[in-house]
């Protein structure tokens, strides 16, 4: 588990200046918790049915421990705080969306979403405060990237989002498609993803978890070392380098080939097929030159093609194609036999794209000041 090496963490609340000092989370202290259960004088099992509370039983306080002794419940709460991010907002869609704004210890703000569909529970995770890819239509970086979340902070959204269901529902899915360029924290997320996907964990199977990233071919192949079992998605949203490095800055650095050439080694160590993330603009990569030139550098690999129209933000430009646009560029994508798939559309009456509730907050908190 990464670490957060400090006894204590300083957390400052919306609209103050005073900062209330809080015990290290224990999210970001689970490889050292048997020994400190140990030094307590506890038997080991102990560490097991703290682990089971968090993740399982979905408890809201130490107290609610209730097959710990007292003693322990008591010096958990002095040694360790439960949580340490605060829900700054939540918002529901009349679809079942759910979206959080989560306010982190430092003031930093990130966003995560529950989305329902049929029986499925998927999660939105975000990796960034902010996201240093730059690209153009995307609101979370819009104000660059703070800093790194840790393992910790990335699975207290899990567990806040899991708070968000009944006791007979759980996660399905995860994606790690929320604020911030996975890869570019792959150790916190890669630690991250292994308590959602332990038995003691939250349980969810590898093959139903997904990290998106811009494609940082370096990333790539260290996930691939890390930890090869889960799903990648690759953010293509342009055929050429030309288009790609206007729309994703980072791909001057980069280059369409040498990225798909990184995806195709992922693929060969994981054996997991490979999916693209393509957003559609109106009149800027959804035309049917755009399609044709997309089957082309598709054509032959085990992938998925996950098309996905534009959900607008406040201050860009963008705008989302018309239905005869999308059906037309469907179209000829099917008839080049690529497996392609078009996104619904879910929480757009909650600014559920990524980084538009951050956004918000952050203007609001600026006018006041």
């Amino acid at each position: 588990m990464s670490r957060f090496n400090v006894q204590s963490v300083i957390f400052w609340p919306s609209h103050s200046t005073n900062p209330i000092t809080l015990p290290a989370p224990i999210i970001n202290q689970l490889d050292e918790l048997t020994q400190w259960v140990r030094q307590q004088g506890q038997p080991p099992f102990r560490v097991r049915q703290v682990i089971k509370w968090i993740f399982e039983n979905r408890a809201k306080s130490f107290e609610e421990m209730t097959d710990l002794p007292k003693s322990l419940r008591v010096a958990l709460a002095q040694h360790y705080s439960l949580f340490s991010v605060r829900i700054a907002k939540h918002e529901v869609s009349n679809d079942g969306t759910e979206k959080l704004l989560v306010q982190l210890f430092d003031g930093g703000l990130v966003e995560c979403v529950l989305l329902r569909d049929g029986d499925r529970r998927s999660i939105c995770v975000s990796s960034q405060v902010g996201c240093a890819m730059g690209c153009v239509f995307c609101a979370s970086g819009l104000d660059g990237v703070m800093r790194n979340l840790t393992a910790g902070e990335i699975l207290e959204q899990m567990l806040s989002l899991q708070r968000l269901l009944p006791e007979d529902e759980r996660i399905s899915h995860i994606v790690m498609m929320g604020m911030g360029e996975p890869l570019a924290n792959v150790e916190n997320v890669v630690t991250a993803l292994h308590w959602a996907s332990a038995e003691n964990g939250l349980g969810i199977s590898p093959r139903r978890i997904t990290i998106s990233t811009v494609g940082l071919p370096p990333a790539i192949e260290k996930l691939a070392e890390l930890d090869s079992r889960y799903h990648l998605a690759i953010s293509l949203h342009a055929p050429n380098d030309e288009l790609r490095n206007q729309l994703v800055p980072v791909n001057k650095k980069i280059g369409i080939a040498p990225l798909l050439e990184a995806a195709d080694f992922y693929f060969d160590v994981s054996g997991r097929k490979l999916t693209f993330e393509y957003v559609l603009l109106a009149g800027i990569n959804d035309q049917p030159q755009h399609a044709e030139e997309l089957s082309q550098i598709l054509y032959g690999r085990t992938a998925i093609l996950n098309v996905i129209p534009y959900n607008p933000v406040e201050g860009l430009p963008f705008r989302t194609p018309s239905s005869e646009t999308i059906a037309r560029f469907r179209e000829i994508l099917e008839s080049k036999n690529i497996v392609v798939k078009f996104r619904q559309r879910k929480g757009d009456k909650i600014n559920a794209a990524c980084g538009q509730l951050r956004r918000q907050k952050v203007q609001q908190l600026s006018s006041l000041s």
